[in-house]
C-alpha cells in the first residue's frame, strides 16, 4: 500500500479558553519525513492529534490521500500509527509480550506477526531484551519498544510527537535511523520537535509559533528564506 498523504485546510482549534491553532494551512506530501517545529505551547501536540482524528477541528478540515487519490477519514485512522509523547506501555509486560497484545489489538495472522516481529527486534537491536518487562528498561529502549508498537501493522501514516523527548544522545540517532529505516513509498512520517538539529534531518519542515504556522519548506529553503543559520531565530521574527 502507498504512504498517505495529508492536506490541513484552515484547521482552528479551541481548547477551552486557548486558541491552540489558528487557520493552519499546510500539505504533508506522502513518503517524506516532516517536522512540525516550535517552542513548547506551539500548539505541535493539537495539530499532531488533528492529523490523527482524536481531535476534531473547531473550524477548517484534514484531507487525505495517496497516489491512487482521495482516502476517507476512517479509513485513514485505521492506517495511521500514533506514538505521544509519553507512551503508555504496561510495566509488568515483556517487550515479546507487548507486542502480542498488539498483534491481538490489530488482529494480524501469527505468520504475518512472527515474520513483522522479528524485522522489529533485529531493526531496533531489542531481540536480546524480548524477555525483559518493561518497567525495566532504560529510557531509549523504552521509547523503542513503544515505536516497535505503533510500527507493528505497518501504518501508512506514522506521527510521532517529539519522541526524542528524554532520551540520551546515542538512543535518539538510534531512534533516528528508525525512522529514515521505515520512512519511504510505504509510510509517510511527520514527528513534532523542539530540537533544531533535529528539524535539518527532516525533508520538510512545518514551523509553528503560537498556533499559527510560519512557513514550511526544506531546511535548506528556509534558512536561505530567513536569512538565518539557526530556525530559532525564525521564532523571534514576527
Amino acid at each position: 500500500m502507498p504512504a498517505l498523504g495529508v492536506r490541513v485546510e484552515g484547521v482552528t482549534k479551541r481548547l477551552g479558553h486557548t486558541l491552540a491553532l489558528q487557520g493552519v494551512s499546510t500539505v504533508f506530501e506522502p513518503g517524506r519525513v516532516h517536522g512540525i517545529v516550535g517552542p513548547n505551547g506551539a500548539g505541535k501536540t493539537t495539530l499532531m492529534r488533528v492529523l490523527t482524528g482524536l481531535l476534531k477541528p473547531t473550524q477548517g478540515e484534514v484531507f487525505y490521500y495517496d497516489a491512487q487519490g482521495d482516502v476517507s477519514a476512517a479509513q485513514a485512522k485505521g492506517q495511521t500509527g500514533y506514538f505521544p509523547q509519553e507512551p503508555s506501555l504496561y510495566p509488568d509486560l515483556s517487550c515479546r509480550e507487548h507486542l502480542e497484545f498488539f498483534r491481538d489489538l490489530y488482529d494480524l495472522p501469527s505468520q504475518a506477526f512472527e515474520s513483522r516481529a522479528k524485522e522489529l527486534f533485529d531493526a531496533t537491536g531489542m531481540s536480546a531484551f524480548s524477555g525483559r518487562p518493561a518497567g525495566k528498561l532504560s529510557g531509549g529502549m523504552y521509547k523503542k519498544l513503544g515505536l516497535m508498537c505503533v510500527l507493528l501493522n505497518r501504518p501508512r501514516l506514522l506521527l510521532l510527537d517529539e519522541p526524542t523527548v528524554g532520551v540520551d544522545p546515542v538512543s535518539r540517532q538510534e531512534l533516528w535511523e528508525l525512522v529514515y529505516g521505515f520512512a519511504g513509498q510505504e509510510t509517510t512520517v511527520v514527528l513534532s520537535t523542539s530540537y533544531m538539529d533535529e528539524a535539518q534531518r527532516c525533508s520538510k519542515v512545518h514551523i509553528l509559533d503560537g498556533g499559527v504556522l510560519k512557513a514550511a519548506d526544506t531546511p535548506q529553503a528556509l534558512m536561505r528564506r530567513f536569512e538565518v543559520m539557526q530556525f530559532a531565530d525564525i521564532f523571534l521574527k514576527k
